[in-house]
């Protein structure tokens, strides 16, 4: 009687997907790129400086080129008063190379000081933001009470002359800054309002999910820490 045929040996069961390794690299990828947005109307302190500086070169600049219409006419009398070529070409030469030093001067020394204003402005404003874990019109108000009452204390004169001007100046940068500070946070509501209301529903879709995974792996990260 012939013996019964042997069934093949039974292959391996294929090895399940590693899971773990997609997993952390998920996390990995969301955990790298961390969302960069930030409280409604809060401006960065590099890109505030930077429009400082260049505000006030230009501001600078353009002032002293004004103030030199009248030194300008000084130079076309002295001009008109020789037949001389050469002492006229000297002359235009000299007043275009003063007028030159003085407009850089002005637009150096303007970028520097409106430089500093905003880089203070937006410093203290910024600290406020981190340290009350809210941005509001409080936060500009006094950002600009404290920064126009520093600035005036570094202004030369007595030591009374300096307290008023201190007192003025913390009055006056939280007088300017309520009004300018609630018209712009109320600019910028309506501004991100609107670029919500102009999003597809398949953006949001895509958000809501980006911000899910990131959610899931910040609280991941958090709970292998604890332990």
């Amino acid at each position: 009687m012939p013996a019964a045929a042997t069934p093949p040996p039974a292959e391996p069961p294929p090895n399940p997907p590693d899971s773990t390794s997609h997993t952390e690299e998920a996390e990995a990828d969301a955990v790298g790129t961390p969302s960069r947005t930030g409280p409604v109307g809060m401006v960065s302190w590099g890109t505030g400086t930077l429009v400082g500086v260049f505000t006030g070169l230009l501001y600078g600049g353009a002032k002293e080129a004004n103030a030199n219409v009248s030194k300008d006419a000084e130079v076309m009398l002295k001009m008109g008063s020789t037949t001389d070529k050469r002492e006229q070409y000297r002359l235009m030469r000299d007043a275009m190379e003063k007028r030159f030093i003085r407009v850089a001067k002005g637009s150096l020394v303007g970028g520097a000081r409106l430089g500093m204003f905003t880089a203070t402005f937006f410093g203290i404003q910024n600290l406020l933001i981190e340290n009350r874990g809210v941005h509001d019109v409080f936060n500009i108000v006094g950002a600009g009470s404290a920064t126009a009452a520093a600035f005036g204390l570094i202004l030369p004169g007595s030591p009374m002359w300096r307290a008023r001007n201190v007192l003025v100046g913390s009055a006056l940068g939280a007088g300017i800054c309520f009004p300018l500070g609630w018209v712009q946070l109320k600019l910028a509501e309506k501004a991100n309002l609107e670029i919500e209301n102009s999003k597809s529903p398949s953006d949001l879709a895509k958000e809501q999910g980006n911000q899910s995974r990131v959610g899931a792996a910040i609280d991941r990260l958090e709970g292998s820490l604890r332990k």
